[in-house]
């Protein structure tokens, strides 16, 4: 059930890259937090670089105007492992499916719980 958003600086992606970065997303989540492939809800942001700020080495990571961030809401319950080699694993698919530094990888998890959320017709299908 996670919803996913992707922001990053107008004219650093192309409309080509963006279907690369959505897969390699969902792969991660499913093969690190068994998400089924059709709950598959993301969205892509484009800022301009007015919109648009980041330190470019925080903690010794050097980054640069390709810098994504991705913000992935999602039920709790994940350990901190899971959560460490999901980080890893969605930043190796990153740069060997679509050439994007895993310096320029920046993620954030949102937990929430499951009568958060629903998925369409005034329902909590979660907690049904």
């Amino acid at each position: 059930m996670p919803f996913v958003r992707i922001g990053y600086m107008e004219q650093q992606y192309t409309e080509q890259e963006l279907p690369c970065i959505s897969y390699c997303i969902l792969k991660a989540l499913i093969e690190h937090f068994q998400v089924p492939e059709k709950d598959y809800f993301q969205v892509f942001h484009a800022h301009k670089q007015s919109e648009f700020y980041y330190s470019p080495d925080y903690l010794n990571v050097p980054r640069t105007d390709k810098l994504l961030y991705i913000q992935i809401t999602m039920g709790s319950g994940r350990t901190t492992e899971q959560k460490k080699s999901f980080y890893h694993r969605l930043a190796e698919l990153l740069s060997t499916e679509c050439k994007i530094r895993s310096n320029d990888v920046f993620v954030t998890l949102v937990e929430t719980e499951f009568e958060n959320w629903s998925f369409g017709n005034g329902l909590a299908q979660m907690i049904l």
